[in-house]
């Protein structure tokens, strides 16, 4: 099957009228709806929107590839549409993508149409072929083009070494398996090719594993390269120097990898009965690995039940802070409900999701169980997060120790193991230490923590207002603000309401203190950055940290320390106000039902952006352009 096959007329824009990321896809969603490819626009919409949340698809070059693979797509199809003047697609290099090609599979697309679409993205990795499509002046010109550059690879003949000296191989997958993949694999071989290097690519695409790597050629290979978004099997590399990097790193950085493995500049990979039980491998500084990757993994997934328990609680609040006790004379029957179904049902979901996603982050679904029942054991005997979180690795751990242990089973067997064997002795085991070990000392420590913050002074109080207000700006959304915020729920969920009050601040104060600066102090920032100030409100005031991360990577130096300081005294002043906060998230919208005075909440939040705000305004030198336009008005 050829390109063109899937790419059509009725799927070509030759000219875009979108300006935005979003407006692409929309227009290209759009095209392949009218052309009658879709089963439903919306869903597909979707499924573009989630893969793009995963990380961005606009590769760099100039090029974006949208891919999704789902039900909504009712015919495999490629929609390709072109920019010549670019459009900001917040790709990877941070230049304007200008050419589109936005991938159609279907859930039940065979392997030749997942071939064919793959085939695509190798294709696009041609300078000289970009340049062509660029400067195509119509519709069958781009087909004529796309045709004659895929006869002219099917022509060449691939060249394989057939010595393994000095060999490296690499293996790439992204999570959709139809364009990352094969991209970073060609970036690879290219220039393996051109620094004449042996070097060996398999791919985990959507339509299977291609060029599997052999155990001859894993046991001569001097270095391992993997560059995947999604799981892959690991465990055969034991004793190899293994680089791991997000797949965009094969496409962006060939060169670099191909370096560092002729370096073995990479720690050696033990095998610990499991793909997420290794030792850590040298990564970009962004990635997660590790203690902190698990950790993450779980608090990532048990956010939403944070947000979700949290905001159906605060709404039963406005009815009265009492108004869901039946012994209320304020009790009313739809706050009662709502309080139940947010405490009773999401809440009690919180601390096993934490602990089952932990669990599965380190051996991957087997420890799921594991990790869930004793999360749901730490809930229900009192030990709270800290024991959901015990439960979580020990859990994980447990069924790493049962693969290793049980690996010398017949291989009859292996097909029981991760339904039978894995989920009942890891629940066995994980469950005994948790019950006679683990729960009652914890239970004990979570209580007498709450005792001691209980009884600390207002100098202490102020002091650790100040410190959990600090951390929600260190690293905004990072592992010291995702502490902070877990230790905040856990004295929720311990009936301590002023330490959440501190953080939800401090959260709060970062954005909007930002966004008060772009406001007051204009000649600071580009135009850019003005408008992302005006984001920077709403996310504020719905206490969503990350909204200042923009303003912080461009200025670390100044910003941070700014955010740090305001946020600091947020929280400092929430405490000396003796204000509580009984919801885990929402923002101003539960300003309301604080304990204490709302208005004096409002006012501490107020204050600290206010102080980042004058000294990022302090700090930060007038921009160039902004000091041009001021001499020209002059």
């Amino acid at each position: 099957m050829k390109i063109t096959d899937l790419l059509k007329k009725d799927t070509i824009i030759l000219d875009l009228q979108s300006t935005s990321k979003v407006d692409v896809i929309e227009e290209l969603v759009g095209k392949l709806d009218a052309a009658g490819r879709l089963e439903s626009r919306e869903n597909y919409k979707e499924a573009i929107l989630k893969r793009e949340s995963q990380s961005t698809t606009g590769i760099g070059e100039g090029i974006a590839i949208p891919h999704a693979k789902t039900s909504a797509v009712k015919t495999p199809a490629i929609a390709f549409g072109r920019a010549v003047n670019g459009i900001d697609y917040e790709s990877l290099d941070g230049q304007p993508a200008r050419l589109f090609f936005m991938i159609a599979a279907s859930d039940g697309a065979n392997n030749t149409h997942l071939e064919t679409l793959s085939r695509l993205s190798m294709l696009l990795m041609d300078a000289d072929f970009r340049q062509v499509l660029l400067k195509a002046d119509s519709i069958d010109f781009v087909l004529k083009a796309i045709d004659a550059k895929e006869r002219e690879g099917e022509e060449e003949d691939e060249v394989v070494e057939d010595s393994n000296e000095n060999l490296i191989l690499a293996v790439t997958a992204c999570p959709t398996g139809i364009a990352h993949t094969y991209m970073a694999a060609d970036s690879l071989k290219a220039k393996a090719k051109e620094m004449n290097v042996n070097l060996k690519v398999e791919t985990n695409g959507s339509s299977g594993i291609k060029g599997k790597l052999t155990a001859e050629e894993i046991e001569s290979a001097v270095a391992i390269i993997v560059a995947a978004d999604k799981q892959v099997e690991i465990d055969r590399f034991k004793g190899k120097h293994v680089i791991q990097v997000p797949v965009a790193h094969g496409i962006r950085r060939p060169q670099e990898l191909i370096e560092q493995a002729l370096k073995q500049d990479a720690p050696v990979y033990k095998v610990g009965g499991g793909s997420a039980s290794r030792e850590e491998v040298k990564t970009d500084s962004t990635e997660r690995r590790g203690f902190y990757k698990h950790l993450m993994n779980g608090v990532s997934n048990m956010l939403p039940f944070v947000v979700a328990g949290g905001i159906l609680i605060a709404i039963s609040f406005i009815f009265g802070v009492h108004a869901s006790d039946p012994n209320s004379p304020s009790y009313n029957p739809i706050a009662a409900t709502l309080k139940t179904i947010g405490s009773k049902y999401v809440f009690s979901l919180m601390i096993p999701v934490l602990a089952g996603f932990i669990a599965m982050s380190i051996a991957d679904r087997p420890g799921f169980v594991a990790g869930m029942v004793g999360g749901l054991m730490a809930s229900l005997g009192g030990a709270g997060f800290l024991g959901g979180i015990i439960a979580g690795f020990l859990g994980g751990y447990i069924v790493v120790g049962l693969k290793k242990a049980l690996i010398r089973l017949p291989h009859s067997l292996d097909g029981i193991k991760p339904v039978l064997l894995y989920p009942l002795f890891g629940v066995l085991l994980t469950s005994l230490i948790m019950m006679y070990i683990i729960i009652n000392p914890v239970k004990a420590f979570n209580d007498g923590l709450t005792t001691w913050l209980q009884g600390l002074g207002s100098t202490n109080l102020l002091f650790l207002g100040l410190i959990l207000g600090g951390m929600m700006a260190i690293d905004m959304g990072g592992p010291i603000n995702k502490a902070a915020l877990t230790f905040g729920i856990a004295m929720i969920d311990a009936g301590n309401y002023a330490p959440h009050a501190a953080i939800m601040a401090g959260g709060m104060v970062s954005p909007l203190g930002l966004a008060f600066a772009t406001t007051f102090f204009r000649n600071k920032f580009t135009e850019q950055e003005r408008e992302a100030g005006k984001t920077s409100y709403i996310m504020g005031l719905s206490f969503i940290t990350e909204g200042a991360i923009p303003f912080a990577v461009a200025d670390p130096a100044r910003v941070i320390p700014a955010c740090v300081i305001g946020s600091a005294i947020a929280g400092a002043l929430t405490m000396l106000f003796k204000i509580g906060l009984p919801a885990p998230h929402g923002g101003v919208f539960v300003i309301p039902i604080v304990i204490g005075n709302p208005f004096l909440y409002a006012l501490a939040i107020l204050i600290g952006s206010i102080v980042t705000a004058l000294i990022v305004g302090f700090l930060k030198p007038i921009k160039i352009e902004n000091n041009i336009e001021g001499e020209r008005a002059a």
